[in-house]
């Protein structure tokens, strides 16, 4: 069993190698973060796509539909019926207007599930925690080496 960047478990890894290691692992984090905020984001537009699909399917039912389908459905009833011709155009209006409504109400349902999806926040939300778990990170302590009092003299100095 190893660690993510190859050094066995248990094994004293250099300060260099945990910072690369957590570097990388906060990369990919990040890198996770933002697809996921993509592939919910994708998924909004397509609700709020198809809400839009099914409102227009409905403008277009209405309106394209109306002439042929009023005069077939109108003769259809008098010729079933034997009522008068105004009554049966009025009943083939309205079995238009019924069908134009529930594409309309489908429509209301898609439009009310993209605006309650809250996907994009869930991810900002995740962010924030993780950028404040990491703010208040405090690093481990060094040892103090005699070897490495060269190396803190330059570090103070050319800071």
């Amino acid at each position: 069993m190893s660690a993510p960047d190859g050094s066995p478990v248990g094994a004293e890894r250099s300060i260099g190698q945990l910072f690369a290691s957590a570097t990388t692992e906060l990369s990919a984090l990040v890198h996770d973060e933002i697809a996921l905020a993509k592939a919910q984001l994708k998924q909004d537009v397509k609700r709020g796509a198809t809400s839009g699909g099914a409102f227009s399917a409905a403008g277009a039912v209405l309106l394209f539909s109306l002439p042929m389908l009023n005069f077939a459905l109108a003769y259809g009833i008098r010729t079933w019926s034997g009522w008068n011709l105004a009554v049966c155009f009025l009943l083939s209006f309205a079995a238009n207007v019924v069908v134009a409504g529930l594409l309309g109400l489908t429509g209301l349902v898609f439009a009310k599930k993209a605006k309650k999806a809250k996907g994009p926040q869930k991810v900002a939300a995740s962010m924030k925690e993780t950028a404040g778990v990491l703010q208040h990170a405090k690093p481990h302590p060094r040892r103090s080496n005699p070897t490495d009092t060269a190396a803190e003299a330059v570090a103070r100095s050319s800071s």
